[in-house]
């Protein structure tokens, strides 16, 4: 996809923590064996040594307030968030270098999980698509993905204006732009709170 070089809590307290790990592990899951008809791309690994190579990862959680999940949907124009978010920051010579989350979402009736790197400046660095369990003619070719790296969260990121549609993909396309969306909106969140409570690695 866009950008790949190939193959295609407020801290929660220990029950937060542990419910952050679940929320890893069945992204993991998916991305990993993936479910029955899935086409898997990339894993969770591949996937962040691809975009941050030479760079030191960490996994972190938060867990959203009411407050911040409605923030989130408004900002992004879709449904809130879950509550609890791992994410990955990526540090190179004691620098942010890039933010990862794995967003699962349904397309029609099955599962996407895109990768989404946010740059240090607040904008898209990288859309892989991990794995897609709906039928592969509904998945868009890999040079669509190219329209979303340097794009902010504003009104330009829509499939009415700077995101192409994509016929017979048309679903892929909304889901696509709204996990997008949705991610930005979340970082843009996160980064209000200062910097994160560590988490327990990858």
């Amino acid at each position: 996809m866009a950008g790949s070089s190939d193959p295609r809590a407020r801290r929660a307290g220990p029950h937060g923590r542990r419910r952050a790990g679940l929320v890893a592990g069945i992204v993991a899951a998916i991305v990993g064996a993936g479910p029955l008809g899935a086409k898997v791309f990339l894993t969770q690994e591949e996937a962040l040594r691809l975009a941050f190579p030479g760079a030191s990862v960490e996994r972190k959680t938060a867990f959203l307030t009411d407050a911040e999940k409605e923030e989130v949907a408004r900002r992004a124009g879709g449904a809130p968030p879950a509550a609890l978010q791992p994410y990955y920051v990526a540090t190179r010579n004691g620098a942010v270098v890039g933010t990862a989350y794995f967003d699962v979402h349904v397309v029609r009736t099955e599962n996407e999980v895109l990768f989404v790197v946010v740059t240090p400046a607040g904008t898209v660095g990288r859309v892989e698509v991990l794995s897609f369990s709906e039928p592969e003619e509904y998945l868009p070719k890999t040079h669509w993905y190219a329209q979303f790296p340097g794009r902010a969260l504003d009104e330009e990121l829509s499939v009415k204006r700077a995101i192409r549609p994509v016929t017979g993909a048309t679903l892929t396309v909304r889901a696509t732009t709204g996990a997008v969306r949705r991610v930005l909106a979340l970082h843009e969140v996160l980064e209000r709170r200062g910097p994160p409570a560590p988490g327990r690695g990858r």
